[in-house]
């Protein structure tokens, strides 16, 4: 595994605390505490964190509508990010932005997107200027099996080929995009073969297996940074609940919901490093009760905060200005 025991606590402590948010957001949005729609990562924590374990806050990531995940593993304060997903003043993008818009440059986060497919442009802009920049750092562009299909996707894809561009795209594939299975809506045998067919390398990797992860990601970067061109991981994951929050899910079975639950990724890490000798179950024990003050913490500071100033805050971070 190659992991000192601290580096394995920060991965279950991210991975955990991607669980608890995202439980807490499902709920607060039930009560009606977050306005809008809201779309949870539950399932899918080991992507995220195997993805950005190894990420400097210098190298960017571009994220998706089901964003929550990644910021957390790039290290987004949370309480930032549940002030800003309910709307809040002094959440990340001033209250504004909300859960589809979540963004923080001093972590690399380029920004949540509520575009389909609108992350991968701008992670190759990224990218491109790490390379003329020669930091050495990479960009990343988060996509689901749905984005997987658009035509930004695809044009991305070539423009990093062309110009070498030092970007990794990880394809989380949780069979749906929105509603729509990806055994429908993909043409191609599996997206790892069509991302293929534009000349970078791709790997399909089990998403919930934060290890495999991880060392994909690690043959991804090296590929990346030694400006070798851009390189692809399709990771395969589990969706627990819903496209949002409330989705009744008629298109998918009790057993596939069942089935999908099977392939949790926090008891198979906990586990994992457990039987393994490398962690004691105390240590689990205290980063989950961390985790859940720091959440209970979030909610609270959140629920008690202010809305924007419309005469304040209306026109404010609109525009930039240059000069």
């Amino acid at each position: 595994m190659h992991l000192s025991r601290d580096d394995l606590k920060r991965a279950y402590e991210r991975m955990f605390t991607i669980r608890v948010f995202e439980e807490r957001v499902a709920k607060e949005f039930a009560l009606g505490n977050i306005p809008g729609f809201a779309h949870v990562y539950l399932g899918q924590e080991a992507s995220a964190v195997g993805v950005c374990f190894d990420l400097t806050d210098e190298d960017y990531i571009g994220s998706t509508h089901r964003g929550h995940g990644h910021c957390i593993a790039k290290g987004v304060d949370v309480k930032g990010m549940m002030l800003e997903i309910m709307g809040k003043r002094g959440g990340l993008c001033g209250g504004k932005g909300g859960s589809m818009h979540i963004a923080d440059l001093t972590k690399g986060m380029l920004g949540a997107n509520a575009i389909v497919g609108g992350g991968p442009p701008i992670a190759v802009g990224a990218a491109l200027t790490q390379k003329y920049n020669k930091t050495g750092k990479v960009a990343v562009a988060f996509t689901g099996d749905g984005a997987s299909n658009q035509g930004t996707v695809f044009e991305a894809l070539n423009m990093a080929v062309v110009l070498k561009a030092p970007v990794i795209f990880a394809f989380e594939n949780n069979g749906y995009g929105e509603h729509t299975a990806v055994s429908y809506a993909c043409g191609a045998p599996s997206i790892a073969e069509r991302v293929s067919g534009f000349g970078l390398p791709c790997e399909v990797v089990d998403g919930s297996d934060f290890f495999q992860v991880r060392e994909a990601m690690q043959r991804a970067l090296e590929h990346a940074r030694a400006l070798d061109g851009p390189y692809a991981l399709e990771i395969h994951c589990k969706r627990f609940l819903g496209h949002f929050v409330g989705d009744p899910q008629a298109y998918r079975t009790p057993e596939e919901l069942a089935e999908a639950r099977m392939a949790d990724p926090i008891p198979r890490f906990r586990n994992a490093v457990i039987d393994a000798g490398l962690l004691e179950p105390a240590d689990i024990e205290a980063i989950e009760a961390q985790v859940g003050r720091l959440i209970d913490e979030s909610v609270e500071e959140a629920l008690a905060a202010p809305l924007p100033d419309p005469e304040r805050d209306l026109t404010r971070d609109v525009y930039v200005k240059y000069g």
